[in-house]
């Protein structure tokens, strides 16, 4: 028995069965067992489970007759909508390997995924074949609008003919290209298989779910994170299998996501940290408002532990967090439903997975208990590597062990605790400095709505600790004031140097703040500096 399993919920078995299933398998086995149960929720437009499939064979064979093939790449760039979740499963359907694409990116951004991928088909709007145009790619793309996916999908009769069968080896074939975010350096097309995704469909489900005795059906899901990001791919996965309502809307706006709570009252609500923070500071949100929450989750990015504490004090709702990454995915770790919770905890390990914490300098030395080390995996819902590229694949996993590149710790209970990135930690006169620490401080202070803690060159110190902060509006705090909060309960050495306070801080599609961009705006202001 391994240590954390001690906390495991009653009802979870240490290991689990996982079948032999497509993605399109979840869609169809939901769709026999729960034919009337409402699926999906896109503004006015409501399917059920039944015309769920219906509308995604209708796809399937549209793309069928235009000579789609088992293994084809075909790149998807739509947000949170209906046509997303149709042309996703029936790429499935046939076999073929979704790409995902951000909706921000501009043209260079996706001309090197459409490139990587060798994508030959892609799936969007209108509005984006401009910018599809601009990438020298275009030629090689066979372009469907969503139009055609929404027409087919929604509002078209039975299929015609019968689509070829599906035989596929879930184990082997890779289901999704997941772009890695790209936060520490040039993205990487993550080769999810079908067993991949499906492995942690039933991780979640038996160390969340069944604890929670949530209903099949009968929850309703709030898919806020993008689709095209792996948290927001596997919820939906997770939401299809257990035959709950998918609610979704395209752009997290915090006004209408407080409509749709009221008008919808969500079940389950698997949110990222900038959307947790939104609700905290929404003007007329209630406890009330958020009664109907069974269960959520946090993930993409560490969640303060002040922001934990205020939710809970705020509305009674406890947020359960934990870990995950594109190349798991994503989830491995969760603080267990009942039972011991570990604030700033990522939690414990899902049943068939195993973590250790081993030096930095070797990878091989397993660290004691509460050392610092990099955080390695092994599981089912580990990828199969990276796309058309060896050389990162074998550096990342070494004897069936996947190297997250996170430095983390184990306590005695076999809780663990990510404490920073290798490539974020700072070295200030031979110190190890790990931004999180100090960004949690930082976020006790009740001016503070946001905050990211980086390092910066320094002649003496090698590099020093720099934090960009956003303020609360209507707050004001000065840099000195800051700095002394700080210095109360942090080692001198920790204390940021600088303080810039900002408006708005870089992030990604899910929220995630983007440290690389402060420290490439640090890295021209240190190069102008100079010259």
């Amino acid at each position: 028995m391994r240590t954390w399993q001690r906390f495991y919920p009653e009802e979870t078995p240490y290991d689990i069965e996982i079948p032999l299933l497509s993605l399109y398998g979840l869609l169809e086995r939901s769709a026999n067992l729960y034919p009337s149960t409402k699926a999906i929720i896109d503004g006015e437009l409501e399917l059920t489970y039944l015309e769920l499939k219906d509308a995604t064979d209708r796809f399937a064979q549209n793309l069928f007759k235009r000579g789609l093939q088992m293994n084809d790449r075909i790149a998807i760039m739509l947000p949170n909508c209906l046509e997303y979740i149709i042309a996703y499963y029936a790429i499935h359907r046939l076999g073929g390997v979704v790409v995902q694409v951000n909706t921000l990116y501009q043209h260079n951004e996706l001309a090197d995924i459409l490139r990587d991928s060798e994508a030959t088909w892609f799936i969007g709007r209108e509005e984006q074949q401009e910018k599809l145009m601009k990438t020298g790619c275009s030629d090689l793309l066979t372009f469907i609008s969503a139009d055609i996916v929404r027409k087919d999908g929604a509002f078209s009769s039975t299929l015609d003919e019968e689509l070829p069968e599906l035989i596929l080896d879930p184990k082997e074939a890779v289901a999704l290209l997941q772009y890695t975010g790209g936060t520490t350096g040039k993205s990487k097309g993550v080769m999810l298989t079908h067993f991949n995704l499906v492995s942690n469909v039933f991780q979640d489900f038996a160390f969340t779910a069944e604890a929670l005795k949530l209903q099949s059906p009968g929850e309703r899901m709030l898919g806020l994170t993008p689709l095209f990001h792996v948290f927001g791919n596997g919820r939906l996965n997770s939401a299809v299998y257990a035959g709950a309502t998918y609610i979704t809307l395209e752009k997290f706006e915090i006004d209408k996501v407080v409509d749709l709570i009221r008008k919808h009252r969500p079940t389950v609500f698997p949110g990222v940290p900038t959307m947790y923070i939104a609700l905290l500071n929404h003007r007329d949100l209630t406890a009330d408002d958020l009664s109907c929450f069974k269960y959520c989750s946090c993930g993409s990015a560490p969640l303060p532990i002040e922001i934990i504490h205020q939710f809970q004090t705020t509305y009674g709702v406890s947020i359960l967090e934990g870990f995950g990454m594109s190349e798991t995915s994503p989830t491995t770790h969760r603080n267990p439903v009942n039972g011991q919770k570990k604030p700033g905890s990522i939690g414990i390990p899902y049943p068939n997975t195993d973590a250790r914490i081993v030096d930095l300098k070797t990878g091989t030395e397993q660290m004691p208990t509460g050392e610092a080390g990099e955080l390695i995996i092994k599981g089912p819902q580990v990828m199969k590597g990276y796309w058309n590229n060896q050389g990162d694949t074998t550096a990342t996993l070494r004897d069936g062990w996947l190297y997250t590149g996170d430095i983390a710790t184990m306590d005695e209970e076999g809780y663990f605790y990510i404490v920073g990135r290798k490539k974020d930690m700072i070295i200030a006169s031979g110190f190890n400095i790990y931004p999180s620490e100090v960004e949690d401080i930082i976020y006790q202070h009740p001016a503070v709505k946001e905050t990211c803690v980086y390092g910066v060159p320094d002649t003496y110190r090698g590099e020093t600790v720099k934090a960009a902060v956003i303020l609360k509006d209507g707050q004001f705090v000065s840099e000195a004031e800051i700095g002394e909060f700080c210095r109360q309960r942090l080692a001198r050495y920790k204390v940021p140097r600088e303080f810039e306070f900002r408006n708005q801080l870089p992030k990604s599609a899910v929220g995630k703040i983007l440290r690389r961009i402060l420290l490439e705006e640090e890295r021209q202001r240190h190069t102008a500096s100079e010259k």
